[in-house]
């Protein structure tokens, strides 16, 4: 039933070939709608340097934005994976600078929630914390709390997160981070739930890992909420 829902095809657009879920509710909470591009017929010249098109200067597509450039105003193939392109696409200057830092986070932050860390976790319905590790799903669609129990919370329905820290350092330095409030909806509750993770050693006696995984999973709730903006 899994490999089913989490099946994949290969599909052509405007833009390039994709790689989609073949059933669209299994979308990753993190990809992006292609944009509609905007008419040929509504840009005679380049949205960014205003140069005119003719036979020698072209017209393309951004293909993250949707505006009309020159080819010079938007040469670079940048991979933009939040769109599920197979192959780097066209994209303009601004838009390929964002693709680039997002790439960050698919190449390093999301293994490592995918790989999952060590806290101690604890419900808002009780003071009992148990040692967890915490790790995303393998579609992004889910966070998997893995300790005396096995819980689940779909990633698309936590709605904030709040880091903790160690308190304010003088001087305006960085606090450390210690751990994360999460507030998440469920299928059939009104009432939000709160979930606590707090840093702790991980069972080779490693703590480093919690607080990396801590920042990518800020960077992660922060990515759906622009698809969510789109």
């Amino acid at each position: 039933m899994s490999s089913l829902r989490d099946g994949k095809k290969l599909v052509r657009s405007p833009s390039g070939l994709r790689m989609v879920p073949e059933n669209e509710a299994f979308y990753s909470p993190f990809s992006l709608d292609e944009p509609q591009w905007v008419p040929d017929k509504e840009c005679p010249r380049c949205m960014q340097c205003d140069a005119k098109f003719d036979f020698i200067i072209r017209k393309h597509h951004c293909r993250r934005c949707g505006r009309c450039f020159c080819d010079k105003c938007c040469s670079k193939k940048v991979p933009l994976p939040r769109m599920c392109f197979v192959d780097p696409v066209r994209q303009c200057a601004e838009c390929g600078l964002i693709s680039q830092k997002e790439m960050e986070f698919y190449d390093k932050q999301l293994k490592v929630l995918m790989n999952g860390a060590t806290f101690l976790v604890s419900w808002e319905s009780s003071e009992k914390s148990e040692k967890t590790v915490c790790r995303l799903s393998n579609n992004h669609r889910s966070l998997f709390l893995d300790g005396e129990n096995h819980y689940e919370v779909e990633f698309s329905r936590i709605s904030s997160v709040q880091i903790l820290t160690d308190g304010f350092t003088p001087g305006g330095g960085n606090s450390r981070a210690t751990g994360m409030l999460i507030l998440y909806g469920t299928a059939g509750k009104e009432e939000q739930q709160q979930l606590k993770l707090t840093a702790t050693d991980d069972y080779n006696g490693n703590r480093k890992l919690s607080v990396t995984w801590l920042s990518a999973m800020h960077k992660a709730v922060k990515l759906m909420y622009e698809s969510r903006d789109q």
